[in-house]
Parts: C-alpha cells; structure tokens; sequence
C-alpha cells in the first residue's frame, strides 16, 4: 500500500502541474497557481518521509503533514474552480479535486489507525 500511495501522489503532482499549465498566465491566478503547485508537490514529498519515520510518533506528525498539505491542495482547487472561465478545464478540475479528496480520506483513516495502535 505505501507503495501504491507513494506513486498515486506523485501522479497528483505531475496531474496538477498538467493542470496548471493550462491555466491562463494572470495577475489574478498566479498566487493560487503557485500555492497549488508547492502543496500538491508537498503532499508526495511528504508522504514519502512517511516511510522515513523514526518512531510512531514522528510517523504520525509525518502523516498530519501530509494531510495538511493535501487539504491546502483541494482548498486551491476549489477556489480555481470557482473562477475558472475555461469551461473545458472543470472535468480535470474536479477528477483532482475527488483523487486529493481520497487520499485525504487514506491518510486519516492512516492516522486513526497509527494512534490507536
């Protein structure tokens, strides 16, 4: 599985980026362009240090990174869908938004069963 998760949010990185690409160069987007692709990156980062803990403890404070780092990803997601003029970019959008929704949902599931361990 930590395989699995380590390819899956590496794969949500570059799918970002693609994303990111092909939203307008603007005044307006770049601020949220940018968080975007620094939390989407550091979710896989992140989640691969994972597999460095040094005890339970540091497991743990590891994955609540990730799990930040993942909901400040669908937090710009969400606001870029709300401005996006390009109808064309909502299926990607949101095919993001459900993929950072699911991994958000494996790393708590992760972190319930880290604590209760």
């Amino acid at each position: 599985m930590k395989q699995d998760m380590n390819l899956r949010t590496k794969q949500f990185a570059i799918d970002v980026w693609l994303l990111c690409s092909k939203i307008p160069h603007s005044r307006e987007y770049t601020n949220y362009v940018n968080q975007l692709l620094r939390s989407s990156s550091s979710v896989g980062a992140n989640f691969r240090a994972v597999g460095r803990a040094k005890s339970r403890a540091d497991f743990i404070n590891k994955l609540k990174i990730v799990e930040e780092e993942a909901d400040e990803s669908q937090f710009f997601l969400e606001l870029i869908l709300k401005v996006n003029s390009n109808p064309e970019l909502v299926v990607e959008i949101e095919r993001l938004i459900k993929e950072i929704n699911e991994i958000i949902a494996i790393v708590v599931s992760s972190l319930k069963t880290a604590r209760t361990s």
